[in-house]
């Protein structure tokens, strides 16, 4: 028997990024608490780095690796880049506030480099096998960083939540994955699609199981209740980081998966999840109706916007592919970008994540407030900004593959959705601010939100050349 072919140059960037996870950790061992400030520059390095290398591996047919499990094409390509710019913007928003509350510095950057890694292997998965890998990989060093902050019992317990349910949400994937190979005779995703069309009972339940795993990272109803308590516990960096690079990985397994090999059974699947996403949209916008701390309505939002982003695996087409693909790329600006603004605030040296904290922020500084306005403006899906579009073009794609009554409930629930991100908008421009609520912010987490605020505008006004390479990724699928 023949080795599998092994190009680690289609790997580099994953080891870029683990071995600047393992740098850091080791490193961190071994400096003393004032001085690893240097840890953050490395992470960010080690990111810049992997960013190049993906853009430098940019080549127009499709590469496999360690016997066809990793594939590097376009969609690898894209999603890593997504990835590894949600990790960048992580790393400047956590600085000070790692600093300020004293966690565990080189543990901190390692798991999220270790996070980002897991994302990456996930989209470049091309069997099942491998997307496991990825999937724990992402999801071991997220449970643990919701529970980093060892002196706060909120922390404690949402670390509890996550793992506990993350590791039952572990056993249906992998329950599924055992199915679909008992059903197809391969993990492999190549030969799975050329199963799938069958639609053997064991096929179908081993779908229904993947489902319900990459529906919990995702925040996908009924598989979301972890979301609101982990978000609201955990440290608010992490919360930031979480609620971005999790949706990321999972909708990346979500396209491999159902989109591409699963797509001669899109008859079967196409059905179900339409109604999860029609159900996300509705319990995410009227559940956040009622929050009024900042994390559990993001939260809250979270589950929403998986709902959308469904929208485009349902349409199953190369338009829905590139609708999730910047549908992606948006929602990780625009969330990174309002976690970013209450990371700039403090109450008596905690966390200010309540609405009312905001009170009177625009006669404080009208710059924060803009950009916050800008951002719950986003997520509302409102012109001129990317949010807009991101969802006008996940709204097409469904509307081409024939599903007018999941953009239906998609625009009333937007509509809904405009009353509390408003209400974030409104809260800032009256009141008189609370004498407890300082800023407490840095000038990465400013850089932090310069970036994500021009995203967010440009990517609204000006969204073609992203758009177009987008599209050029799609059709280049094969």
């Amino acid at each position: 028997m023949s080795l599998p072919p092994v190009d680690l140059r289609l790997i580099l960037p994953e080891m870029i990024v683990a071995a600047g996870a393992v740098l850091v950790m080791l490193w961190g061992a071994f400096l003393p608490p004032g001085r690893q400030r240097v840890l953050r520059w490395v992470s960010a390095f080690a990111i810049i780095l992997a960013l190049g290398v993906v853009l430098a591996l940019q080549s127009g047919e499709p590469a496999f690796s360690f016997g066809a499990m990793h594939l590097r094409d376009a969609l690898t390509q894209t999603l890593q880049v997504i990835v590894l710019i949600v990790a960048l913007l992580a790393v400047l928003l956590s600085g000070e506030y790692v600093e300020r509350t004293h966690l565990e510095t080189g543990e901190y950057y390692a798991l999220l480099l270790s996070s980002a890694l897991g994302a990456m292997l996930m989209a470049a998965s091309a069997d099942l096998l491998l997307l496991f890998l990825g999937l724990e990989t992402l999801s071991i060093p997220l449970y643990v960083l919701a529970a980093i902050a060892r002196r706060d019992l909120r922390s404690q317990e949402a670390g509890m939540k996550y793992f506990l349910l993350g590791a039952f949400s572990t056993t249906f994937f992998l329950y599924g994955v055992a199915l679909i190979f008992g059903s197809a005779g391969s993990t492999n995703l190549a030969r799975v699609a050329s199963q799938a069309g069958a639609g053997s009972p064991l096929m179908l339940a081993g779908i229904g199981l993947l489902t319900i795993g990459l529906g919990f990272k995702a925040t996908i109803v009924p598989f979301h209740s972890w979301a609101p308590d982990v978000y609201e516990g955990a440290p608010l960096p992490v919360t930031a980081y979480m609620s971005v690079i999790a949706k990321v990985g999972a909708f990346a397994a979500i396209i491999r998966v159902f989109v591409i090999a699963l797509s001669a059974g899109a008859v079967q699947w196409g059905a179900a999840l339409a109604a999860l996403s029609v159900l996300t949209m509705i319990l995410g916008n009227v559940a956040a109706l009622l929050q009024n701390n900042l994390k559990r309505l993001l939260g809250y939002s979270s589950i929403a916007h998986a709902g959308f982003i469904l929208i485009g695996i349902v349409a199953a087409n190369r338009a829905g592919i590139s609708a999730v693909v910047f549908y992606l790329l948006v929602y990780a600006l625009m969330t990174l970008g309002a976690f970013g603004v209450v990371l700039m605030l403090e109450r008596r040296g905690e966390e200010a994540d309540e609405i009312s904290d905001l009170a009177g922020l625009a006669g404080r500084s009208p710059l924060l407030a803009g950009a916050m306005t800008l951002f719950m403006v986003s997520l509302a899906g409102l012109p001129p900004t990317a949010g807009f579009l991101a969802k006008f073009y996940v709204f097409s794609a469904a509307l081409d593959a024939g599903y007018p009554v999941v953009v239906i409930v998609a625009v009333v629930t937007t509509v809904v959705s405009a009353y509390f991100y408003l209400r974030v908008a409104y809260t800032m421009f009256i009141g008189q601010p609370a004498p407890e609520v300082k800023f407490a912010g840095g000038r990465w987490v400013s850089a932090a939100l310069i970036v994500t605020s021009a995203g967010v505008l440009v990517l609204g006004i000006f969204p073609a050349p992203v758009t177009n390479f987008i599209e050029q990724m799609a059709n280049a699928l094969k």
